[in-house]
């Protein structure tokens, strides 16, 4: 397992701290492969009732490392044979994942830092938390399957204002919004996602999980979504318009 993310347990609790924190976090090949290693682990670990995703150094995460993004190259990521790029394997093993996820955000949650929340089942954030899905300021369409699950969560008027204006949104208008449970301060936050996932865990596992797919429904059309835009995502990488923001990116990091 990469040291980015550490595992541990804790009454039925698996929980995985995104620890890059140098970089706020930011999801690159190596902590995506570790996080889906650690979902397919939990989804056959019969002691494991409940997921925490946290974030190390004050932020959850700043999405995903643009050097991945910058350095997609199709015949390699998508070709048939080739590895999947990793961020779609993730993101499809949330939303397939079948036991609760919780979350637990402070500082930046950032492009797959928020429409990551949207496959989680209870979310507990700061109030100086910043939710925001940079997607088309980076010329790329959303990812996630967020562009299902915003308008269905948000309705269509905020989804514009925060997926179309790529506008952030503080803790307080998650929790207004309905993607955020409750607010606590920032060093308050991990315990009360802990607490909400052991109390999970300790209710009888076949009905609780029962109980999530009755709410959720058949995965299949979220997976579909996620399906369709990687395919546009994955053709948008190599725009020019998106390697022309990329590279802007990196020359003012440069500086």
């Amino acid at each position: 397992m990469s040291e980015k993310i550490i595992v541990s347990r804790d009454r039925g609790v698996l929980r995985l701290l995104m620890n890059r924190p140098e970089k706020k976090n930011a999801l690159d090949r190596e902590m995506y492969r570790a996080l889906i290693a650690a979902l397919d682990e939990a989804d056959r670990d019969e002691t494991v009732h409940a997921v925490v995703f946290a974030g190390a150094g004050g932020n959850f995460t700043a999405g995903n490392d643009l050097a991945d993004f910058r350095d997609f190259a199709p015949g390699r990521d998508i070709a048939p044979g080739a590895e999947i790029f990793p961020a779609l394997t993730f993101v499809r093993a949330a939303a397939a994942f079948e036991k609760p996820l919780v979350a637990a955000v402070t500082g930046d949650a950032v492009g797959v830092g928020t429409t990551l929340l949207f496959h989680c089942d209870l979310v507990y954030a700061s109030s100086e938390a910043r939710f925001t899905m940079p997607f088309i300021d980076l010329a790329l369409p959303p990812e996630g399957g967020a562009s299902l699950l915003v308008p269905q969560r948000f309705g269509m008027a905020k989804a514009s204002q925060y997926l179309l204006l790529g506008e952030s949104f503080d803790g307080a208008e998650a929790l207004r919004l309905g993607l955020v449970n409750a607010l606590a301060p920032s060093e308050g936050v991990l315990d009360l996602a802990m607490d909400a996932a052991r109390r999970l865990a300790a209710k009888p596992s076949q009905a609780l999980f029962a109980a999530r797919r009755l709410m959720r429904g058949e995965p299949n059309d979220i997976l579909s979504r996620i399906d369709a835009e990687a395919a546009l995502f994955a053709k948008a990488l190599t725009s020019p318009e998106a390697r022309e923001r990329f590279a802007a990116f990196f020359a003012s990091r440069a500086r």
